[in-house]
């Protein structure tokens, strides 16, 4: 039998994170004003990248996985911080998961 992986619930808020990123960052595109998403566009971009990546190192117990998490928490602090300034749902939402994705991984590393 498998043993669980005792990373798991970091592993869930990285997963749930890199979905809401992904889903902010197609909708900031359909958006009218989409320049003025630019950076919050990147951020997306850039958080989901990183949180797939640390979801992937702790799922495979990477001795490597507590820095991806250290680097994983603060780009979800800045995406938090940026999608948070803007009142689309769907940014208000991904600035939700980036801090419950930044609060998982900073407990992990600590």
């Amino acid at each position: 039998m498998n043993t669980p992986n005792p990373y798991q619930s970091c592993i869930d808020a990285c997963n749930s994170c890199a979905a809401a990123c992904n889903a902010c960052m197609a909708a900031c595109l359909k958006e009218d004003d989409v320049k003025m998403l630019g950076r919050c566009i990147a951020l997306d971009v850039d958080c989901a990248a990183i949180c797939g990546l640390a979801a992937d190192a702790m799922a495979r117990e990477s001795e490597m996985a507590r820095h991806f998490c250290r680097i994983c928490s603060e780009v979800c602090l800045a995406c938090a911080n940026e999608c948070g300034q803007h009142s689309h749902t769907h940014c208000k939402r991904c600035a939700d998961e980036c801090k419950q994705c930044a609060k998982h991984c900073l407990e992990m590393i600590n």
